[in-house]
């Protein structure tokens, strides 16, 4: 596994712990509905954020083939928007509660569609990818296929990241209700990963024009 693969991974598992809108729904979706809505749900959005992940690497792969130049104006554009997301969530408070009253049921397959079109219908969603997998795409092989590869790891662990949120919801009930103050601290934890990501590419990452290791 090369470096920038394992940072690729730890930033990845860091960003999809820490609480924010995807886990919020689940949770709530999971208290009034149950574990097995819950994790309907949890199919829908990983499919609606591979799809994002889709729609962002084919833009990739054509400013790459554009010119190297272009790509590398992309990566630090990336960076630059990934430092202002950590800026943002250190001055933003939080408000949401994962806190839900008691809802009609619904069937799992319209808990998948729901949660399919919460993540696809997400504009933020796709332009995070845009500005996140540029800065672990190497100069050699395919950017296609790395951006691919990197955004099909992402959801990956999401989908291990949101599952164990929805078991835990599902065993802990209305517990679990204190997610909100979880998400007042993990906004820091958020925060210091964009931010660290940002200056790991304008300081010395592979934004600097260094060829990334494709092992």
């Amino acid at each position: 596994m090369s470096p920038t693969f394992a940072l690729f991974v730890l930033a990845s598992f860091i960003l999809a712990i820490t609480p924010g809108p995807g886990v919020i729904f689940l949770v709530a979706r999971t208290l009034s509905q149950g574990r097995s809505i819950g994790l309907a749900s949890i199919g829908g959005v990983a499919l609606g954020n591979l799809g994002n992940a889709l729609l962002a690497s084919l833009g990739l792969a054509v400013v790459f083939a554009a010119s190297s130049t272009a790509f590398l104006l992309v990566k630090l554009a990336g960076a630059a928007y990934l430092v202002f997301l950590g800026v943002r969530a250190l001055i933003s408070g939080s408000t949401a509660s994962p806190a839900a009253p008691c809802a009609p049921a619904i069937s799992r397959l319209k808990a998948f569609r729901d949660g399919f079109l919460v993540a696809l219908l997400n504009p933020k969603t796709a332009l995070f990818f845009a500005a996140f997998l540029p800065q672990f795409i190497g100069r050699t092989g395919s950017p296609l296929a790395q951006s691919l590869f990197l955004g099909g790891v992402f959801v990956l662990i999401a989908i291990c990241t949101d599952t164990a949120y929805v078991l835990a919801a599902d065993a802990l009930g209305p517990r679990f209700t204190e997610l909100r103050g979880w998400r007042s601290y993990g906004r820091y934890v958020t925060a210091a990963t964009f931010i660290a990501l940002g200056a790991y590419v304008a300081f010395g990452g592979p934004g600097r024009g260094a060829a990334v290791d494709g092992e």
